[in-house]
């Protein structure tokens, strides 16, 4: 016997996109004052998400420091989350529920990178909805380190203009290519809400 399939009756999603750019949203300003940020006494090897917190040179290195959602800082947090409903509004309608840990302040240097992986996942991470990453330095600044997404069996690079920021859904396949001179530094945060159903 054939199963009977009923048509589903749902709004589609026509401007889905595996990921958006918003070129120039943070102003050189801004993106200087977010750079000052950086905390070498609390800077962290990157570890993996989820289950056990451990690194791994083979997928993942760099260092981070967390930005805390203290008052002089909460503008960050405001303008990016801000800017994920939006996005979410008009390219994915997910159950957002707010940020799903402190926004990262990654910093790349000769050798580092992030191979392919989702950010979304078992455990902690199954929360995770949106993730965001925002272009702090210059291109000039670096070579290598781009962020490529894979689409199908293609991949795309991400745009590199300083003050850009790149969403896209967790679950999209990505890797940070290893940089080979200079230093680069991002953003990255996830907008989370309730498992999907």
């Amino acid at each position: 016997m054939n199963p009977i399939v009923f048509p589903f009756q749902q709004a589609t999603r026509p401007h889905f996109a595996e990921f958006v750019f918003y070129e120039g949203f943070f102003n050189p300003q801004e993106v200087d004052k977010i750079r000052n940020l950086w905390s070498s006494e609390n800077e962290v090897d990157a570890t993996l998400s989820g289950g056990v917190k451990e690194t791994d040179e083979q997928l993942r290195k760099t260092k981070l420091t967390f930005i805390p959602d203290s008052p002089e800082n909460i503008w960050v947090y405001q303008k990016l989350g801000q800017l994920g409903i939006q996005c979410n509004i008009e390219r994915y309608g997910y159950d957002l529920l707010g940020f799903h840990h402190h926004l990262q302040l990654a910093r790349y240097g000769e050798g580092d990178f992030f191979d392919w992986h989702l950010d979304f996942g078992a455990g902690e991470i199954s929360h995770r909805k949106l993730s965001i990453s925002v272009q702090l330095s210059d291109p000039e600044e670096y070579e290598g380190g781009d962020l490529q997404f894979m689409i199908n069996k293609n991949y795309y690079n991400a745009p590199v203009k300083k003050g850009t920021v790149i969403v896209f859904p967790s679950f999209i396949m990505h890797r940070v290519t290893p940089i080979t001179k200079g230093i680069r530094q991002s953003i990255v945060g996830w907008l989370a809400g309730p498992p999907y159903r």
